[in-house]
């Protein structure tokens, strides 16, 4: 067995987290290579291991049969960009605050030795293809995991958007921008803006609009088949920008259409236990 250890400098600081997981996981009989799940940035210093050998993504993925992350959910969702092209299933070690995709917690890592004996389950989490479009040309096209956001940015103004469903228009509104999720996505900036929690493995699509300046602008669960499209209306100077899964904002302009579906790719996380979705939200939105 291959597992590729992909852990965030700066949430698992020396990489500490990832070394014990190697000793634990190296003691079970396991080959394990060691990757971090972004490039490093020459400008923002990075507390590496020197006697660490430490392997590309792309040179590691091929032959892996799984993955485990070492950080907050935004080092999942970027490590999953790279697992889902290989179908390699992910087991994410919370090192952040929330971490609602995290199996285990920093002082769980003990039952790591289950996945050699393969004591562990698979569980599929839907995803979204965006792709965003000026007239008939394709602009960008990312996968996302978690949501797709369109903002007004960080000036005090609203922006004007159509939101459209299988060519028929959902809402007008005028506000700070609208959130398109997975239900993995539902306990994120979706929830935080009034958007409904939805059971991660189900699949729908979820609309939550950011601060609508109407009263008619509400949350919806559609199905998972709906073809959404989020046209800027305002013929203004105003601009938008789109950020995938938190990712680097996207500028949007007057006529510019982003098209959210469902993607034919999905991550795999591997669950440990039995805990349910319940369990883990009480205990995560702290109402246990």
């Amino acid at each position: 067995m291959k597992i590729i250890l992909c852990s965030n400098p700066f949430r698992d600081k020396g990489l500490k987290a990832a070394l014990a997981a190697q000793a634990i996981l190296s003691g079970s009989g396991v080959e394990t290579v060691m990757c971090l799940p972004f490039l490093a940035d020459a400008e923002i210093p990075v507390d590496l291991p020197h006697i660490q050998e430490m392997q590309e993504m792309s040179t590691a993925l091929p032959g892996a049969d799984m993955m485990v992350c070492f950080g907050g959910d935004g080092t999942i969702l970027h490590a999953a960009k790279y697992a889902d092209s290989f179908g390699i299933p992910i087991l994410g070690v919370n090192m952040g605050s929330m971490g609602f995709m995290a199996e285990l917690e920093h002082s769980e890592m003990h039952k790591l030795t289950r996945l050699s004996a393969g004591m562990y389950t698979i569980e599929c989490r839907m995803m979204l293809d965006v792709v965003v479009k000026r007239g008939c040309r394709t602009l960008k096209r990312e996968l996302a995991l978690n949501d797709a956001v369109i903002t007004k940015g960080g000036v005090a103004r609203v922006i004007d958007l159509s939101v459209m469903g299988d060519g028929v228009i959902i809402s007008n509104f005028a506000g700070d921008g609208v959130i398109v999720s997975t239900p993995t996505g539902s306990t994120a900036y979706s929830m935080a803006a009034g958007g409904p929690i939805v059971e991660p493995t189900a699949e729908n699509i979820i609309i939550t609009p950011i601060c609508a300046h109407t009263l008619q602008a509400k949350s919806l669960v559609l199905g998972r088949d709906r073809n959404i499209s989020i046209s800027i209306c305002s013929q203004s100077r105003k601009v938008a920008y789109l950020s995938v899964d938190g990712g680097k904002a996207f500028k949007l302009y007057f006529g510019d259409r982003v098209e959210v579906t469902r993607s034919e790719h999905q991550t795999k996380l591997i669950r440990l236990s039995d805990r349910s979705f319940y369990e883990i939200v009480n205990q995560k939105l702290g109402k246990a």
